[in-house]
């Protein structure tokens, strides 16, 4: 970031804390906000994953899918606008909140989710966005749920077709699902089914919270030493292991997650370097699980990594809430998501677009404690 009293602002975000932290202040946020605000309605450059049926198919994107054409893909676009929700429900006062709102009225008009709703509705897309966009576009309705504002509950109302199609989409798809998968791009499954599990929590849909359950035991209740040591791949953005562990923690009782943990990550060690108890061969601890480092930003496939170290970094945290207090293994996870949310926070600088599209909401994502259930 250009300014480094602006990055400490982000970095200082505290772990224990149970709302948004009083330090992330609408000055940080804003950069995050303007990051979205540039790109929601920017058309160009585009990347459509487009099943066509025939000419009348050849349009551009704002006509295909005109609430989430923008932000280089729909997926990003669809976070995106979570993020600018987001934003402005934690900070209704500060100056891009309006601009948030003007934004996100744009977007979520009847005309465009009846649009929406038909193109993800069509032949031949049933597997459009499947989970990863889906997932977001559940999350962007689980925010806009909570958000206790005249405005934001019409666009509940609005949203409300695509929120339940996009819902039965990922219902029908689970039952027939044989296999997790593991990988660290936007077809992984633990990821989604987090995003997918807080919003049927809060929407109250109990048959996807009991099936989200129950496919996540069925895939990964039995996993065992986890091969962390494989990651990441170059491209991901996404930790198949650590979401995985940052799911289950979110379905198993606390102590059987613990115990469930030794077994997946047996190797993690249960003190962090620098502590003063730490043992002599702290040196080790200190190296579990270093930030990735990406070579070329401008690379929208390589710059997957930057992501990586956000999301890294929230799955972390995730892990260590839920284990006991005195649990030696949070030191070791702690210390790792701090090293992580200070090497992904620093990429979110907008100076490439293929990162700066979609790097914000990763971030705000982060920092506002979004995946452990602040509101």
């Amino acid at each position: 970031m250009a300014s480094t009293s602006l990055l400490a602002l982000v970095l200082s975000t505290l772990t224990a804390q149970t709302a948004p932290p009083p330090d992330f202040s609408a000055q940080a946020a804003e950069r995050f906000a303007r990051l979205a605000l540039e790109c929601v309605h920017r058309e160009y450059p585009n990347k459509i994953a487009h099943v066509m049926a025939g000419d009348a198919d050849v349009r551009p994107p704002r006509e295909l899918t005109p609430a989430f054409y923008g932000c280089y893909d729909w997926h990003s676009s669809v976070h995106g606008h979570w993020l600018l929700a987001r934003l402005a429900r934690v900070y209704p006062e500060a100056p891009f909140a309006a601009r948030a709102r003007e934004a996100l009225a744009r977007s979520l008009t009847p005309e465009n989710i009846a649009a929406e709703t038909r193109y993800l509705g069509a032949p031949g897309r049933v597997s459009f966005e499947r989970p990863y966009g889906l997932a977001w576009l559940l999350q962007l309705a689980a925010e806009l749920r909570e958000w206790d504002d005249p405005q934001a509950r019409g666009w509940v109302t609005t949203l409300a077709p695509l929120e339940t199609l996009s819902a039965q989409r990922l219902r029908e798809w689970l039952p027939k699902l044989s296999r997790p998968i593991r990988v660290g791009e936007h077809d992984q499954t633990a990821f989604a089914f987090g995003l997918v599990l807080d919003w049927a929590r809060r929407a109250g849909d109990d048959g996807m919270r009991g099936l989200v359950e129950a496919r996540a035991r069925d895939f990964y209740e039995k996993d065992r030493r986890a091969p962390l040591a494989y990651e990441p791949s170059g491209h991901d953005f996404l930790s198949p292991c650590l979401a995985e562990a940052d799911l289950m923690r979110r379905v198993l009782p606390p102590a059987r997650f613990a115990s469930w943990l030794k077994d997946f990550l047996p190797d993690l060690p249960t003190q962090a370097a620098g502590s003063k108890s730490a043992p002599k061969s702290a040196s080790k601890t200190e190296a579990w699980l270093e930030p990735a480092v990406v070579t070329d930003p401008g690379d929208p496939k390589l710059a997957h990594l930057d992501g990586l170290n956000l999301s890294r970094a929230w799955m972390l945290e995730g892990i260590a809430s839920a284990l006991p207090a005195q649990d030696k293994r949070r030191g070791t996870l702690e210390a790792a998501a701090r090293r992580h949310r200070e090497a992904g926070l620093r990429s979110v600088t907008g100076a490439h677009y293929e990162g700066g599209h979609w790097l914000g909401s990763f971030a705000v994502y982060l920092v506002t404690r979004r995946g452990l259930g602040q509101p």
